[in-house]
């Protein structure tokens, strides 16, 4: 079923497309020897020059009390951490022989 409902979509296609390439190229040309129509141009703006602007005053600042130096906190110190127990090393755990794989013999086909 999906194959008949692709072949019904591409053989219009295909027609479509075939019909387009084997086509003069008349209609190009008629497309290239067309003029298209003038567009008038806009006059330009003139843009009025703005009066300067006047110099604004800002009034002084008011004088910011600084802050008073307070003296640095004392910190305590740390007490010294205890060194860590030493662990006794503990002996590597051997592992068990895993005996190889059989071979497996080979068939040729003929």
């Amino acid at each position: 079923m999906a194959y008949r409902c692709f072949s019904s979509f591409i053989f219009p296609l295909i027609c479509v497309t075939l019909s387009v390439i084997s086509s003069s190229g008349d209609g190009a040309r008629q497309l290239l020897e067309t003029k298209l129509p003038e567009i008038p141009q806009l006059p330009k703006l003139e843009i009025p020059e703005l009066p300067p602007l006047p110099k604004v005053e800002l009034p002084p600042l008011p004088h910011i009390p600084t802050l008073p130096e307070f003296p640095k906190p004392e910190v305590p110190k740390i007490p010294e951490v205890p060194p860590f127990p030493h662990l006794p090393e503990l002996p590597k755990p051997t592992l068990p022989q895993i005996p190889p794989l059989p071979k497996v013999p080979s068939v040729d086909h003929p």
